[in-house]
Order: structure tokens, then sequence, then C-alpha cells
């Protein structure tokens, strides 16, 4: 379902931007019809192994099959593990189904017999001995979600997690959902159908449904005994329903934590305290450089204070304009001269960003993120021209900084840089700085969406500082320095991205301001961190296993320096 007349190439395939209600909201003789149907255009048009049909249901109830799929999009997104998911299977077990299933197809069809007969028994013997490995891997607990305005990148960042190391021999990921407020933070562990649901709004409605006891829908019911066979073999396990469970619970069902979480909660460290009560080992920096990095303001101005580029900045309070708002925008207005950036002091790196360009957007701004409402102001939301879906928090303060342009540079960019820590021989901490990547913006700041999702905006890595090859390394190697500088005033462990602009003046002197700096930085599959890693010479397993074996380390350390 989408809001918009035309169910089009984004709607399908870019999460969060349309909803699938599996199974369709029809009587159940209905849906039956639909499926009956579509095994008969299946087998009608000889397809094998597998395929996506698509159509209609008029207002009359007739059926139109009108769009067959035999390569069928495999986004994370897509139809295809939405669907698998309610039987049971987790996206490697459901692809996993489709070699083995195309390996058999082949062999009958005559190509390779006796070659494809040893690849067949290679492969069941491998999902029949993966059953016996679960119990030996190391378990993690990826916790997505939260109740930010970042909360749906949470869940792709979790998911993609989560696969990866489902797909791996060493670790059993379980996926956690935390929900809740800042009071209460509320975790349930996921059964990978709710887990591959469209965003962190549906998941927690799934939970809800379930905590009202709500049973499942008779068709699911029907097709999960149709496919008990599937689902025990390459699933190991019936699904079950999603379960609330303490942190105590945690640290009994996990031997390690990802938190797959920007903004707060996540970033702010008051999680990672909890977990290190429980010693359990988990990604990024510890409590009081989170506390620190998930304010943009403090993060300046320590920055600042070790002597590197920052914007000017100040903060912005309620208490101030609720008492004259007058004042207040005039206040502004004489410090910093239009255009200048407006943004949440203490949330994620793109989450209600703007460049405010005069007066009324600047009310505009402060209307929104002041407000007392949840919905969002119509007006205020139009003159900021917010797009479709957009979110916007309510805080008792907002961040406000000067707009960082040319002032002259011979070339200017925005990038972004990812880096990894490890421990060396001597137990001191290294910083592994990578190539950065420069940021290319549709609009006037980069979105969540451009940052994070495939076929939005686009990152090139490495960043183009320089024509020349060396120079380009020359400056390179300068702004990495500036960025592990960050990371040693910050006490930033584990891995971080951190964003930046670069000048580079018309004799080659090169200068970083720094815009913030995400201790947990996002995970998507489209994230250019992976970009970076990859160019390093990092699989992404091999990058999340490092930050993992980091997180197991750090706590070994503690232990016995304690």
């Amino acid at each position: 379902m989408k809001g918009e007349e035309m169910f089009d190439y984004r709607s399908k395939y870019l999460p969060g931007l349309a909803r699938k209600v599996t199974p369709i909201d029809l009587p159940e003789a209905k849906i039956q019809e639909i499926r009956e149907a579509c095994e008969e255009m299946f087998r009608t048009f000889g397809f094998q192994v597998y395929a996506r049909l698509d159509g209609f249901v008029g207002h009359d109830g007739k059926l139109f099959l009108n769009d067959p799929n035999t390569t069928s999009g495999m986004l994370p997104a897509s139809f295809f593990f939405h669907q698998a998911a309610e039987i049971g299977l987790n996206p490697s077990q459901f692809l996993t189904y489709l070699i083995r299933t195309s390996l058999a197809a082949r062999r009958r069809a005559g190509l390779r017999p006796v070659k494809l007969a040893q690849l067949l028994a290679k492969l069941d013997e491998a999902v029949a001995g993966r059953q016996h490995e679960a119990t030996e891997r190391i378990r993690v607990a990826v916790i997505m979600g939260g109740y930010s305005s970042e909360r749906h990148i949470s869940v792709e960042s979790g998911r993609n997690i989560y696969e990866k190391l489902s797909s791996s021999a060493k670790y059993a990921p379980v996926p956690v959902f935390l929900t809740g407020s800042a009071d209460e933070h509320r975790l349930y562990v996921l059964p990978v159908n709710v887990m591959l649901k469209d965003n962190a709004d549906d998941i927690r409605e799934k939970i809800e449904h379930a905590e009202a006891g709500e049973a499942p829908h008779p068709i699911l019911e029907r097709i999960r005994r149709e496919a008990s066979v599937i689902t025990s073999t390459y699933a190991g396990q019936a699904l079950a329903l999603p379960r609330r469970i303490s942190f105590e619970e945690l640290a009994q069902l996990a031997d390690e934590v990802f938190i797959a979480l920007h903004g707060r909660p996540g970033e702010d460290g008051a999680l990672q305290q909890q977990l290190e009560k429980l010693r359990l080992p988990y990604n990024g920096s510890g409590v009081a450089s989170s506390s620190v990095t998930i304010n943009k303001f403090e993060t300046n101005k320590r920055l600042r204070e070790a002597g590197l580029l920052v914007a000017e900045h100040r903060m912005a309070s309620k208490l101030e304009w609720q008492a004259d708002a007058e004042s207040f925008y005039r206040s502004l207005e004489a410090q910093f001269a239009y255009p200048f950036i407006a943004k949440p002091a203490d949330d994620g790196c793109s989450s209600a960003v703007k460049k405010i360009k005069n007066r009324l957007e600047l009310e505009a701004f402060s209307q929104l993120i002041f407000r007392t409402e949840e919905d969002l102001l119509s007006g205020p939301a139009a003159v900021l021209s917010l797009g479709f879906k957009e979110e916007f928090p309510r805080k008792d303060a907002f961040l406000v900084e000067t707009l960082i342009s040319r002032d002259g540079a011979a070339h200017f960019l925005e990038i972004t840089g990812g880096l990894l820590t490890s421990y060396d021989e001597q137990g001191q901490l290294k910083i592994e700085v990578f190539e950065a990547s420069e940021a290319l913006a549709t609009g006037e700041v980069l979105s969540l969406e451009e940052k994070f999702l495939a076929g939005e905006g686009q990152n090139i890595t490495p960043a183009r500082y320089a024509s020349d090859p060396a120079e380009r390394q020359r400056i390179s190697d300068e702004v990495k320095a500036v960025l592990h500088r960050v990371a040693e005033v910050l006490d930033i462990q584990g891995y971080a991205r951190i964003d930046a602009f670069v000048r580079v003046r018309q004799h080659g002197q090169v200068e970083v301001l720094i815009i913030e700096v995400n201790s947990l930085p996002g995970m998507t599959p489209a994230t250019c961190i992976f970009h970076q890693t990859a160019l390093a010479g990092y699989t992404p397993y091999q990058f999340i296993d490092r930050i993992l074996e980091f997180g197991k380390a750090r706590v070994e350390r503690a232990q016995v320096n304690a």
C-alpha cells in the first residue's frame, strides 16, 4: 500500500515509503483464489524455482495478473524476503533454499548431472550441519529500532548486521527491538517475520498486536503448515511471537551486543552503561565518549579547544523563545547572517537539519521543533518544504551554526570519513582512518535517505580532492590526520564516522572543518563506510567482525586491569 497513486520504483525498493500488508486484507476465499491463480500462471508459463507475480484486484473483485518477474529484485526491502519471513526463513536461509532448488532444477533438465549431484550433496550436508553449528556460534544481540526520528534507519542497519552475521559460521545473531522512551527502554526478541516488517513503526505495531493476544492470520497458519518441511530444513525452528526481555535476560541469551541504534537512545551512552553493568561487550565508543559526541554543541566546543576547525555555534532554547519570540529571533539574526544551519543538538546525523535562509524559515523551524503536539504543523512544514513522510523531532533547544561555505577556496567539498580502532601488541589503541567519501546532496543538506539508502544520493569514494593523483593523496593524508586527531580528542573507540567540509586553498593549504561525529554510524547496505572499508581490504562482514572483536577485547582488558 502507498499514499500516492503510482506504486513506483522508489516505493517498491526504498524502506518506509510504502507498506506491505501480508497477507492481503481480503477475505480468505479471495486470498486463496489469488494463490491458485498465481500457481496456474506459474505452471502455464513453465516457470521454475521462483517468480514474483504482480497484479490488481478491481473494485468489483475481478483479479488481473499483469507482470510476472522470474528474476525478482532482491533488495533488503523487497517483497520476497518480506514474504519468506512469514514462514520463518531469514534472507540467508531463503537464498540457500533458492540455490538448492535451482541446482536441482538444472540437474533434472540434464545439465551436468554428475557435477550437480555432487554439489547438491555438499549443500545438503552443509545445511544439515548448520543446525548443529547454531548452538556453538557466538551469540550476538543486534539491538535496533528506538524511538527517535532515525528509528527506521536503525532498523535497516540492524537488519543488515543481522544478515551479515547470520551468513557466517562464527556468529548467531539474535534480533532485539528497542522501544519505549527515555524513561523506560523496552527490549523485545523478534521472530524473523516481525524483524522484516517495513519499518520501526510496523515492528512496534506487530509487537503490540502480539501482546494483545492477536492470533495469526488463518491463511498464514495454513501456508506455514504447508511449508513446514522447508522451514524445518533451512531454519530449524518454527516462528515464535515477539518476547519482551529484561537487560538481565539479554545477558543470558547473548555473549555480545551490536548496537544498531542512531541518535538517542544508543549513541548517548545510556544503553552502554546498562551493558557495562552486565559485562556485555558492545560495539562503538564507551559511555563517557558517547555522552559527548551525542551533543553536537559539546563536541564542537571540545574540538575548538583542541585547535580544530568547527563552525561558530550557539544553543537556542525553548524557554527563551517562549518568553519573547521576537527577541529570540533578533538575537539569532544579530549573531548569524542568513543563511545559517539549524538542527537538533542531541540527535543523529541528518534529522531535521535545515538551511535557514530568512526570518520566515527561522520562525517555521522554531515552531516545529518547539511544538507541544506530536503531529507536524502544516503551515511551518510547508514553509520548510518537508518531504513525504519526513519527520521532525520535538526538542527543548536546537543548535544554530554558521553555514560553512567555500570562502574563496579553489576547491570545496563535503566529506564523510570512517575509522576503525584496534589494540596493538603492547595494548595501545590504534586508529585506522579510511579514505573519506565525497558526499553529494541533491538538496540544501544531505538527507537521511541520501546517506543510507540505495538509490538515494551519491557518495564518491575516495573523495575527489584534486585531479592529480599525487596531490589528491597529499590532501587525503592531511584530511585523515585531522580525523585521526578528532578521534583522539574525543576518545572514540571501536569505529565512527566523522563528517566535515574540506577547503583546498589556491596554494594547496588544506582546511578541514568538522561538522559532527557519529559514534554509531549507520550500517545500512548502501552506506559509504562500507565503500571505504572495501578500499582498505575489508569485506562488510570482516569490518563487522573487527568491530565485535574490539568490543570483546576491550572488556577483557578492563577485567585484567580491574
